[in-house]
């Protein structure tokens, strides 16, 4: 299908869904749920050790499905992970380096969707006869109307969260104002899109911009049914560190208890909507055709390695641990053996091949591009599988290559590199960089590094090397950029000439 043909297929989206249904080639094609979470580490699910946080419904998720202990984001803000998801691409492919701010991309007359010179998990699934739902957070521009080929659209005018209730909501191309809790309205939409698209093969884009964990929508009482059981409970899971020096901002928060406890309900009020989409499934007998993807844009850590936040709330930015590690189960019913725990160290990026791979689509990998991605889904099935633990990040001017013992960081016009021994420092305090004894594995991870970015990188958004961004920078001034491609001045289709780094 042509970007026209799926532009005018989003038109038709307030229509009633009385289409025929698919051919019996086309039901026989699984469902896909994928359920993203804002802002969100794993340390806070039962499945995940978390002995102080109920999640009983995704700790059910992860008993009957594969669990990932190593799963890790590529970025360390939204926007940035949520479109290498989507497209399988790095940053210096796609050009969304740092989340949208403010509405100008996203609402505002210069808006546009940012994916819409390449082929997502969205666009290829209605290609191949997928119905498509959006319930949640987009943030990726364009918000006002659905994108990617989705006939059912409700998301959010911006990305940032300034609470869970009485909030700005797009539904039908128009912005009002939602009395409801956020996390009971997306779970109400995505049930709804389930309800009645189920005779057909679909795709849901379940994305929760909670638990979010920044701003003030920690400040937000708590309302939703979790109140009383975390009112006096101490919440031991959020560490009680001391701040370390490289906060930016949020690291009085650490031990605030007030904070943590509306964390620890978001959190809870999620894996009640989690809950309740999984009882829908079976409701509609829908369970062993379905297959459930659980994971978040990037982590947060609450205090973990003296931080709280994400690595845009640390100058220098940052690429450590606590702020790049997701959750991630994935659940099918009869073709992914229940109770799986695998340790290789995977990365959002894979999900993409991986995804294709297991409906059998990996033909629709388009060969014009270079997709850093690997393959996993063997090992959904309990085949055994030959994978090296590697994972590369990029944001910005920050780039890292993380390996089973090693990190090494390194920064475009800015110091300090660094490099860590994560078995012997796995809080990332003691940078080893600069000491003879270990110059042999810098200069072989920063080998293995710039060999990364060079296959992958396109030369238009590639930052390192004189390319342009698709968002505003908070690292701008190391680029030398006025930001050609801004959104008030870039459009997909039109050749800009970037700025030279200096």
């Amino acid at each position: 299908m042509s970007r026209m043909s799926r532009n005018i297929l989003t038109l038709v989206f307030l229509l009633p869904l009385s289409l025929p249904s698919a051919s019996a080639a086309a039901q026989d094609k699984p469902n896909v749920i994928l359920i993203m979470t804002d802002n969100h580490g794993p340390w806070t699910l039962g499945c995940y050790g978390n002995e102080d946080v109920r999640t009983p419904h995704i700790d059910r998720l992860a008993d009957e499905g594969a669990l990932f202990t190593r799963a890790f984001a590529n970025n360390a803000v939204c926007s940035p992970t949520r479109a290498t998801v989507l497209t399988g691409l790095m940053p210096c492919q796609h050009g969304v380096h740092r989340y949208l701010g403010g509405g100008a991309a996203q609402v505002g007359p210069d808006a546009y969707n940012m994916l819409e010179e390449f082929e997502t998990i969205p666009s290829l699934l209605v290609d191949a006869g997928y119905t498509a739902g959006l319930s949640g957070k987009w943030h990726l521009g364009g918000n006002m109307q659905p994108q990617e080929g989705f006939t059912y659209w409700i998301t959010k005018p911006h990305g940032s969260s300034a609470g869970f209730y009485d909030q700005d909501v797009i539904e039908n191309g128009e912005i009002r104002k939602e009395p409801q809790y956020l996390t009971e309205l997306w779970t109400d939409h995505a049930i709804r899109f389930i309800e009645q698209n189920h005779e057909r093969p679909f795709f849901l884009f379940l994305a929760y911009n909670g638990p979010y964990g920044l701003g003030r929508a920690m400040r937000e009482p708590i309302r939703n049914r979790h109140r009383d059981y975390y009112a006096d409970h101490d919440l031991p899971s959020f560490p009680r560190t001391r701040p370390e020096p490289w906060n930016y901002n949020y690291g009085e928060w650490i031990g605030d208890l007030q904070i943590a406890r509306k964390y620890a309900a978001e959190v809870s009020g999620i894996d009640d909507g989690v809950g309740r989409v999984m009882q829908t499934l079976r409701e509609l007998d829908l369970d062993d055709d379905t297959l459930v993807i659980f994971t978040a844009d990037q982590g947060l850590s609450g205090g973990h390695a003296g931080y709280w936040g994400m690595g845009d709330h640390t100058r220098p930015l940052t690429a450590f641990d606590w702020t790049m590690t997701i959750p991630l189960i994935i659940r099918q019913p009869g073709k992914i053996p229940s109770g799986q725990r695998l340790d290789n160290l995977v990365s959002n990026y894979d999900l993409f091949p991986t995804l294709l791979s297991y409906l059998g689509m990996e033909a629709k990998l388009p060969n014009s591009r270079s997709y850093p991605g690997r393959d996993f889904s063997p090992q959904l099935r309990g085949e055994e599988l030959d994978w090296e633990n590697v994972h590369f990040y990029e944001f910005e001017n920050v780039r890292a290559i993380r390996t089973d013992r090693w990190k090494y960081i390194e920064r475009f016009n800015q110091s300090p590199n660094e490099l860590y021994d994560l078995a012997a420092d796995p809080d990332e305090h003691q940078n080893l960089y600069g000491e003879r004894e270990h110059a042999a594995t810098v200069q072989e991870l920063r080998r293995r590094l710039h060999r990364f970015f060079d296959d992958h990188a396109d030369p238009k958004w590639d930052l390192w090397h004189g390319g342009g961004s698709k968002t505003d920078l908070m690292t701008e001034q190391f680029f030398g950029l006025q930001n050609p491609y801004r959104p008030s001045r870039y459009a997909p289709n039109q050749p800009v000439t970037p700025a030279r780094a200096p």
